[in-house]
């Protein structure tokens, strides 16, 4: 009944109904019939084909964000990889810095100076501490409580430490036993902090002016980051400060070691992963004599206290070497306040003192020289050849000069005076005459003045191993009319040529030209280190002078003047040593009403000097009786005990 399809019929499709009932045909046509013969199935209508166009934006959608992801792997995994890595590691492993134990220090007989002590450090890990603030809050509490810190402290700390966040900082050094103990039974329970043992330093305060040459350490500052990052310093790092510690930091910090070690997630050391030891610094030791400096600190505070003041300076200095036996700076401190950290109200008290203890005077304190620069002047008028030292001018008890008196220190004048007798007696009209001139002489003039005494190293600094050293000062002509508006006057001239005036000086460069002087011209390197011994000690080099020795003629004819000094002069006192010595008196003025500071500058013995000292005393009047009996009993300890 039911037969083939036509072949006609064949040309359509057999269609389903749509919902509506209707049979969409082709070729226009709506109705069609559905036939089907035997066992064959319905074929039934899946919808119109995607446009070609939906297609490929499509495609091109799907392309995009397969690049995106792949853009991405590649960045992280291959741009960035191993940024990532690192921070993966690091979340695994922690490398911690081997601090070396600090160089020894020691006086030139073997005494110890400066040594490390053991103490117990408590540290913070900043990355491990919780990260729930009130979690946090709490650790920060404890840990203050425990340690008898402020938590303010540890909030500064933490301010600091965030930017380092798996650093070890230190948070309480030296900490007690019994806080030590305390700690180490919490610290497991106080995620982020860690009881270390550790060394810091202790001083030598048998003469607390061994502070200002020994100085201390503290933390590094940004500031001295920044100039040392690349030598392998970090933020929590100490360094020299001040004085030796400080000049020959250095020699002195060794070779840093590293340990790597496993954590978990809470920063717990699981495993040691590897360690490479650190290297300590170099063992150094200076010129200085211990008891040479305590012997001298005694004598200046004695003075100082019978004179009702404070601020005075000595240093005692070997003229064949530069090196420096004795260096003295009143007042002074303890360093070993600073070794640990010092507590704010200490600090503010050393700081807000009058008398300035934290000042290193020695090298620099910047004073008028008074009549102590005199040797220097004549020497450059005998190398100058302006005068001999046959030369001979009469000293009436001044000058008078465009309408300006220019005085003696003795009323009536000192009469016929060559450069000896000038030496020996302080005689100012001869300085006055061969500096500036008078009349129909021609003196140096304040150019060939200053230009001398660089020889000497005056307005410059010496070079000496510690930090912290002044220049001095020296005028002249074009620096007064710059600086005052004024033309520079023959008057000028004579001030500077007895050594006031504008003339700035340091002790340390009046000790170094002085040097220069008692061993007959040739110049020397002023320096506290004498040598080093470990680490790093064969590339030490002693420091070594510039330049061609001075004149020895010029350099003999003002020590014989410094030898008249001691037997006929101003420093007489000096006359009853057992060893023949040298020197010059110094009254310098402060300007006001203030008193003079007393000077005076020697060496001994006169003919083969191994001792040269330079002493000061701040508003302490005349040189010849203030500063003359000070040098006087070191010669006399040194010759006892070294000197001979």
């Amino acid at each position: 009944m039911f037969g083939r399809p036509s072949e006609s019929n064949a040309l359509f499709p057999i269609q389903t109904k749509n919902r509506y009932g209707s049979v969409p045909g082709r070729g226009g046509s709506d109705l069609a019939e559905v036939m089907s013969t035997g066992d064959e199935s319905p074929k039934a209508f899946l919808g119109s084909p995607i446009p070609r166009k939906r297609f490929r934006v499509a495609g091109a959608l799907i392309l995009a964000v397969a690049c995106m992801f792949l853009g991405r792997a590649a960045q992280l995994q291959v741009i960035q990889g191993d940024e990532f890595r690192a921070l993966a590691e690091g979340n695994r492993y922690r490398t911690r810095i081997l601090t070396p134990a600090r160089g020894i220090v020691y006086d030139r007989h073997g005494e110890v100076l400066i040594q490390n002590v053991p103490t117990f450090v408590l540290t913070m890990t900043a990355g491990d501490l919780p990260e729930d603030e009130r979690e946090r809050s709490a650790v920060l509490d404890k840990v203050a409580n425990l340690a008898g810190i402020q938590r303010t402290e540890l909030d500064l700390l933490l301010t600091k430490a965030s930017a380092y966040p798996y650093e070890e900082f230190p948070v309480e050094r030296g900490l007690s036993y019994e806080s030590a103990m305390r700690l180490a039974i919490a610290v497991s329970a106080l995620p982020g902090f860690h009881l270390q043992t550790s060394n810091t330093r202790s001083y030598n305060m048998s003469a607390s002016s061994l502070s200002h040459v020994l100085g201390y350490t503290g933390m590094i500052s940004t500031e001295e980051l920044q100039d040392r990052e690349d030598l392998g310093y970090r933020l929590t790092d100490d360094i020299g400060k001040t004085g030796v510690e400080s000049g020959s930091e250095t020699a002195l910090r060794g070779v840093p070691g590293k340990l790597v070690v496993e954590v978990d997630a809470a920063g717990n050391e699981i495993g040691l992963v590897s360690r490479q030891d650190s290297i300590s610094g170099a063992n150094v030791t200076l010129a200085l004599d211990l008891d040479l400096q305590k012997f001298t600190e005694n004598r200046l505070a004695a003075a100082l206290e019978k004179l009702h003041l404070r601020r005075g300076t000595v240093i005692a200095i070997d003229p064949q070497t530069g090196g420096i036996r004795a260096m003295v700076s009143l007042p002074a401190y303890d360093s070993n306040a600073f070794a640990d950290g010092i507590d704010p109200e200490t600090y503010a008290n050393l700081l807000n003192d009058e008398d300035q203890p934290l000042f290193f005077r020695a090298i620099a304190g910047e004073y008028p020289s008074g009549s102590t620069f005199k040797p220097f002047i004549a020497y450059a008028a005998l190398a100058e050849g302006i005068v001999t030292p046959s030369t001979s001018f009469v000293s009436t008890g001044g000058l008078s000069v465009g309408g300006s008196f220019f005085p003696d220190w003795k009323a009536g004048g000192h009469g016929v005076t060559d450069v000896r007798k000038a030496i020996a007696n302080s005689v100012n009209t001869y300085f006055y005459i061969v500096g500036g001139g008078f009349g129909t002489f021609t003196g140096l003039g304040v150019e060939r003045i200053t230009d001398y005494a660089r020889e000497f190293g005056f307005g410059s600094r010496t070079g000496i191993d510690l930090p912290g050293e002044a220049d001095g000062f020296l005028p002249s002509k074009e620096w007064k009319q710059e600086a005052k508006g004024e033309r520079w006057y023959v008057g000028d001239t004579y001030h500077l040529s007895i050594g006031q005036g504008d003339l700035l000086v340091t002790p340390i460069q009046l000790a170094t030209g002085l040097a220069i002087i008692a061993n007959g011209g040739d110049r020397v390197a002023p320096h506290m280190v004498e040598g080093l011994d470990g680490a790093g000690a064969e590339t030490y080099q002693a420091p070594q002078p510039a330049g061609e020795p001075l004149n020895k003629d010029s350099v003999q004819v003002v020590r014989e003047g410094m030898r008249e000094a001691v037997t006929i002069g101003s420093a007489r006192f000096l006359s009853s040593l057992s060893v023949p010595v040298a020197g010059k008196t110094g009254t310098a003025q402060t300007g006001g009403d203030r008193p003079t500071h007393a000077w005076f500058v020697g060496f001994g013995p006169y003919n083969d000097p191994t001792l040269a000292i330079v002493v000061l005393i701040e508003y302490g009047g005349e040189g010849s009786s203030v500063a003359v009996p000070i040098a006087r009993d070191m010669f006399e300890w040194w010759f006892t005990h070294d000197g001979n």
